[in-house]
């Protein structure tokens, strides 16, 4: 991650910290995978109804990992915190949230090799650059 990008991520966990910015973003809060240390990274969900996806536009970063092994994580926003279940999906299921994805978040376009107007068949051709995991609720 380059210097712009950290400064940019800087801002947006102080505006989320003061429940500020986009609405469906939040800072997303993941055991290390070896560490055991929260670690914390700011993340745009894709919200449909009742369901809610977390993906990686930029591919399997560390905080991916880190949710792959820990299968839950905290999503906060200002002084709300809710714990959820993250479950990675199929390339199949992960199509038309990247799709949604690219089309509502557009700064992120460049990282897709699909356009944000091509079919979903086209992103589920590259799902498995771009981790998607569905999120629930977790038990207390």
């Amino acid at each position: 991650m380059g210097a712009g990008r950290r400064a940019a991520n800087a801002l947006v966990r102080a505006g989320l910290a003061l429940g500020l910015g986009e609405r469906n973003t939040r800072l997303l809060v993941v055991a290390g995978r070896k560490s055991g240390t929260p670690m914390s990274t700011p993340v745009t969900l894709i919200v449909e109804g009742e369901q809610r996806w977390l993906v990686s536009p930029y591919g399997e970063r560390a905080w991916v990992k880190n949710l792959r092994a820990a299968g839950v994580c905290e999503l906060r926003r200002g002084r709300r915190s809710e714990r959820v279940r993250a479950r990675e999906v199929s390339a199949a299921e992960a199509g038309p949230v990247l799709k949604r994805y690219a089309e509502r978040v557009a700064i992120t376009r460049p990282y897709f090799d699909a356009k944000h107007t091509d079919p979903v068949e086209r992103f589920i051709e590259e799902a498995e650059r771009h981790p998607v995991f569905e999120l629930t609720p977790a038990e207390p």
